[in-house]
């Protein structure tokens, strides 16, 4: 593993890659550190084409910030929830005529879910909605013409429905309400490189908004809440002191954890699981303290983690493989390797393993340092998951053309 890079990537707060940015050019920006570069978030931006234990529950009473750590019952909010091996939809396919192409995909493989986005990376709430509050903080738009008709299609192909929720890279909310963003010396809202704001993870206004729309999917029908960016911008700790936010005594570290752990007090009583997306890396380095994730913090306090391992985002040298995107299958075997051993500690309060596995070409990378990724690919990534006891994993591809012909049971 390449260390020295883990490290800097870290010390950066990782590089986000943003739903209208080009993932190549992320790359090119690196170039000068290290070769080749890690990219590690979900693209959303189809022309880049880049994420059975009991779980504890905080007490139902818990309110933001204040879980009581003595008030925990072992449960699993879906008890009957099949191994979940599914694929991610944007609110464009499954408000469009792909959806159909999606739909026997699931129908003719051992694929059985569905990740789609509900709030997006822009901060859009994907559907119509009569939440006067929703409709005030933020901006529905109907990417989902009926998001009704689309929960009976799902039900009807026996499709298990997980809600995306992007968290705190809400460009939407942020230019809306700048109080619940960060401000420049000059009054505006920070934006970073790509254009895109973040909201202040120290508002609990804003980890009521995300929750609201959370118990909105879960009345639509969801099964599962999966968070999103649930982290800092990259690189905050750089700007931190300089630009003007709400904040408190606690680390950023404490401040998501806290989230989670509210998120979870509040969802779980409702029949729901609650799963977040993390850094694929962060199974194999310390906390990334600059944009406040910490895996075991984070992973102690869900029902599921997801990590991102996509061996396109990792660089020469991590799991002692030279191009880990041309090796797919001791790529993947690594990271569960270091997964599990950073949260076998955990005992009972261990999550569900489910990582994001990569189902996409990362071309960017550049001439002998990747392949074109098919059936092969894709199957070496299940098969190396299922060597070390992950049977749940999701498929990333952001303009959610999958690979045909997958045996999916590897």
């Amino acid at each position: 593993m390449n260390i020295t890079w883990a490290l800097l990537m870290m010390t950066l707060g990782s590089v986000g890659v943003q739903h209208d940015q080009n993932e190549a050019a992320v790359v090119s920006a690196l170039q000068s550190a290290m070769n080749p570069p890690v990219v590690s978030q979900h693209s959303s931006n189809p022309e880049s084409t880049s994420p059975a234990n009991p779980s504890v529950t905080p007490s139902p009473s818990a309110s933001p910030g204040a879980t009581d750590p003595n008030q925990v019952i072992l449960t699993d909010p879906q008890p009957d929830a099949p191994k979940v091996k599914g694929i991610y939809v944007t609110a464009y396919s499954a408000g469009g005529a792909r959806m159909e192409t999606l739909l026997n995909l699931l129908d003719q493989t051992e694929l059985n879910s569905m990740v789609i986005d509900i709030k997006d990376d822009a901060g859009y709430i994907t559907y119509k909605t009569d939440n006067v509050n929703l409709q005030t903080l933020g901006k529905p738009q109907p990417f989902i013409g009926d998001v009704s008709k689309l929960m009976e299609r799902l039900k009807k192909h026996d499709v298990y429905p997980i809600a995306r929720i992007v968290v705190f890279k809400d460009t939407i909310l942020a230019k809306k309400n700048p109080q619940l963003s960060f401000v420049n010396k000059d009054g505006s809202v920070w934006r970073n490189k790509g254009g895109d704001s973040f909201v202040n993870p120290y508002n609990e206004d804003v980890w009521k908004y995300n929750i609201e729309i959370a118990k909105e999917a879960v009345k639509l029908g969801f099964k599962e809440i999966q968070f999103d960016y649930v982290r800092f911008p990259e690189g905050f700790e750089k700007r931190a002191d300089t630009l003007k936010y709400t904040k408190n005594d606690k680390s950023r570290v404490e401040i998501i954890s806290d989230f989670v752990k509210y998120a979870k007090s509040e969802l779980n009583p409702l029949g729901v699981r609650v799963s977040v997306d993390i850094f694929g890396y962060a199974a194999s380095v310390p906390a990334a303290e600059g944009i406040g994730q910490d895996f075991v913090k984070i992973s102690k306090n869900v029902d599921i983690i997801s990590p991102m391992v996509y061996p396109s985002h990792y660089s020469t040298g991590w799991f002692d493989v030279k191009d880990p995107d041309k090796n797919p299958y001791a790529t993947i075997k690594g990271s569960m390797i270091d997964t599990h051993k950073k949260l076998n500690p955990l005992g009972s309060y261990k999550p569900i393993i489910r990582p994001w596995i990569q189902d996409f070409t990362a071309s960017w990378l550049g001439s002998g340092h990747y392949v074109k990724y098919g059936k092969q690919q894709v199957e070496d990534q299940v098969r190396a998951l299922k060597e070390e006891n992950v049977d749940e994993f999701l498929l990333w591809n952001a303009n959610n053309r999958y690979t045909a012909g997958v045996d999916y049971e590897k």
